[in-house]
């Protein structure tokens, strides 16, 4: 990493030891990884860039819209519309994260048994770790969980940055109507931030623009249904996990010369294992940057991830927003496009199974491992279920509770390997 970024660093009140530690920890576990695979595509050059300049350019990126007034919005979810911050002339970037870092400070505010994704976000802030937090403008949060909701009260008292969308519990007629209030209320909130109003031309713009970048997602994802896979589940993993900070006119054009290069592995015949090789379906909790401990063990087992049903996978790109004439017609399409993400944090969530079934169908899995985050209650309750559906389809399941830490990795091998060698012999979980 270049030097000259550690005066921006110390401008914006990182400390500056501890993230020289936390970027020289991080390239070595992403060389170790991701570089070491085999017949990667070169494609994945551009995105192997990104990660190098995570904390770099990209952040150099997003100081100068700020010097040229445009407002970066920080986000956790995929319920928060892109479009709107877009609308606004503002700049969208994710601020999840995947590490067990600065889990001792974050302590001092939450519970020890807080889920990894929540300690980690408070993590990086309160050890000095996170210049996407320093350089947010404005923190959007929202009701997933009651432990984010928790958290979102005292992560405000600590930026004074954050404002939260209540999600509705229910998807039933009154929850459309106050899902609907909030989009408003959001769209209300980053006019009063930036002092722009939202027209239909502003929104029309950022639509075609969010759009553009799902139609890419859904492409590479449409690609890995092939067999042999053009690109391994970590791969694919990392695209999706850069979506949500990336300049997102660059990164669909970016993954689109990527699918070129795919199209063309899958014209051939060609993929990064053999033929035949079993197929993985990962559902559940999301994976944040850096986190990469499943799909790195999976495909040192023996199989390949084909697919994530996941916010940082197939909720977040997974359908486009419908065609709008009026501001007020675009709060119902964003209302209606949003709400059809089946999060676990919904009851009844019937819909997230039937979504399971599809992408098994679809990216042709041979058996679905679901993930959850300790702690994560909705998704750790909603396992049972998801079992049920994915057995109920003749498939093989493994249930998977875990955390950030390495400790339990050679355990984790163990069973996915065993997991494996089942669906190789063609058995039943």
């Amino acid at each position: 990493m270049p030097e000259d970024y550690r005066e921006m660093w110390g401008s914006l009140g990182l400390n500056l030891e501890a993230h020289d530690g936390l970027l020289a920890v991080l390239s070595d576990a992403y060389k170790n990884i991701y570089l070491t695979q085999p017949n990667r595509p070169v494609g994945m050059g551009y995105f192997d860039f990104v990660i190098s300049e995570v904390h770099g350019l990209r952040i150099v990126e997003l100081l100068k819209d700020k010097a040229a007034g445009k407002p970066v919005i920080g986000t956790f979810c995929v319920y928060v519309p892109e479009e709107l911050i877009l609308a606004v002339g503002g700049v969208a970037v994710g601020l999840c994260a995947g590490a067990d870092v600065g889990a001792e400070e974050a302590e001092k505010y939450l519970p020890r048994n807080t889920c990894a994704l929540i300690k980690a976000f408070m993590g990086f802030k309160l050890a000095g770790l996170c210049p996407y937090v320093e350089s947010a403008d404005l923190i959007i949060g929202e009701t997933t969980c009651d432990g984010k909701k928790k958290a979102y009260e005292v992560f405000d008292e600590i930026t004074n940055k954050v404002y939260v969308m209540e999600l509705p519990n229910k998807k039933s007629a009154d929850g459309k109507v106050m899902w609907k209030h909030e989009i408003e209320r959001l769209a209300a909130k980053l006019t009063a931030v930036t002092g722009k109003e939202i027209t239909l031309e502003g929104l029309k713009n950022a639509a075609k623009i969010v759009d553009e970048k799902r139609r890419a997602l859904q492409r590479l994802s449409r690609l890995r249904s092939a067999d042999p896979t053009p690109i391994s589940g970590l791969d694919a993993l990392l695209i999706n996990q850069i979506s949500f900070y990336d300049d997102p006119a660059r990164f669909t054009t970016k993954v689109n010369e990527l699918c070129d290069e795919l199209d063309e592995r899958v014209n051939k015949g060609e993929g990064v294992a053999p033929r035949g090789t079993p197929r993985l379906l990962i559902s559940g909790s999301p994976m944040a940057i850096p986190n990469w401990k499943l799909h790195y063990i999976v495909e040192g087992s023996g199989a390949i991830v084909v697919g994530e049903e996941s916010c940082v996978g197939e909720r977040n790109f997974h359908s486009l927003l419908q065609d709008f004439s009026s501001v007020e017609e675009a709060m119902q399409r964003l209302a209606e496009r949003y709400l059809s993400i089946n999060c676990a944090c919904f009851t009844p969530n019937d819909e997230r199974f039937d979504d399971i079934a599809t992408m098994t169908q679809t990216l042709h899995a041979n058996g679905v491992i679901h993930y959850a985050l300790q702690f994560c209650t909705p998704y750790l309750v909603e396992a049972f279920r998801a079992k049920n559906a994915v057995e109920e389809a003749g498939l093989p399941f493994l249930r998977i509770e875990t955390d950030y830490s390495l400790e339990d990795a050679g355990q984790l091998k163990t069973r996915v390997e065993a997991f494996v060698e089942m669906i190789k012999d063609g058995g039943q979980a």
